[in-house]
């Protein structure tokens, strides 16, 4: 008898997951598994708000530092990782306990609550560079000739979904529309979404964004770029990519924040309409007072 219990937790950055998680996790004994899709790689701390030492001691987590920042980690990777983390707990008590599946990227979250099907097809670096040597609109035709079902789906103008929908279909052979779907697990899964107004939240990430530069935001990012180069893609991501241009004498300091700032909330608002679209999502406001027994209350139910 499979007596896996998962609770997730997601929602937008900066709505507080992680607080929540190590009081949740505490109190059940249970351990964290990360679904952020940049914490997976070493080096990358204080950037990704990765959880501290001291945090980590408090409640273990996992599915963090998995790999070198110049590896890829793939959505089927990460998530073969985390449905083995999922089936044999690292450490598990007696009796079990719930697991906290947290994060902000939706994919990593749907790939595991949903049991997505994906194509465990790496990057093809030839087989791409021909193909883009022919132009958008010519790949797409291809596709609709190849796999019209998923044409259908992609935008003409998404080189990146056109790409991998061909890449796909001539390394395997088959369309990747037949490839996909979802075989959803058979444990039962809460999930937890944290939000609130905008006001609120932009006030909250421009307070995070500030505490990651008072924790040493600069320093980590002029080391990353002394050990591996600037053009690592890692340091394109948020929060790098501004230090960087602060680092290279493009802008000041304040405009590196205010950039940050500005960029965070666009890529908020973008996670918060992808985990809107879910209607098993249990939304709680957090900046409710009594947020974690509100929550604590509705887990109590779940375990039952």
């Amino acid at each position: 008898m499979n007596t896996t219990k998962l609770i997730a937790i997601c929602g937008a950055t900066a709505t507080g997951k992680s607080g929540l998680a190590l009081e949740l996790a505490q109190r059940l004994g249970s351990i964290i598994l990360s679904a952020d899709s940049r914490q997976v790689y070493r080096e990358f701390d204080i950037g990704t708000a990765k959880p501290s030492s001291a945090e980590q001691q408090l409640v273990p987590h996992y599915l963090i530092d998995l790999c070198d920042p110049t590896e890829t980690l793939t959505v089927a990777d990460y998530q073969q990782q985390a449905q083995t983390s999922i089936a044999s707990p690292p450490l598990s008590p007696s009796p079990p306990t719930p697991l906290l599946l947290v994060g902000g990227t939706g994919l990593y979250v749907r790939s595991i609550v949903r049991g997505m099907k994906i194509p465990r097809v790496a990057p093809q670096k030839e087989l791409r560079s021909q193909l883009e040597s022919l132009g958008q609109t010519q790949l797409y035709a291809f596709l609709q000739q190849v796999d019209p079902a998923a044409a259908q789906k992609i935008h003409p103008n998404d080189p990146v979904r056109t790409l991998r929908a061909l890449e796909v279909f001539y390394v395997t052979g088959k369309p990747i529309s037949q490839q996909q779907g979802e075989n959803p697990p058979d444990y039962p899964i809460l999930q937890i979404g944290l939000d609130c107004d905008s006001s609120h939240l932009n006030q909250r990430i421009e307070q995070r964004t500030e505490k990651m530069i008072a924790d040493g935001l600069v320093k980590e990012v002029e080391t990353l770029c002394q050990k591996y180069g600037s053009d690592l893609p890692l340091l394109d991501t948020l929060g790098y990519g501004e230090m960087k241009q602060y680092l290279a004498g493009e802008i000041s300091l304040a405009e590196a924040k205010d950039l940050t700032v500005l960029h965070t909330r666009q890529f908020a608002k973008r996670q918060r309409t992808w985990f809107k679209a879910y209607p098993e999502i249990e939304w709680f406001d957090v900046e409710q007072p009594d947020l974690v027994e509100k929550v604590w209350l509705r887990v109590q139910e779940f375990i039952g």
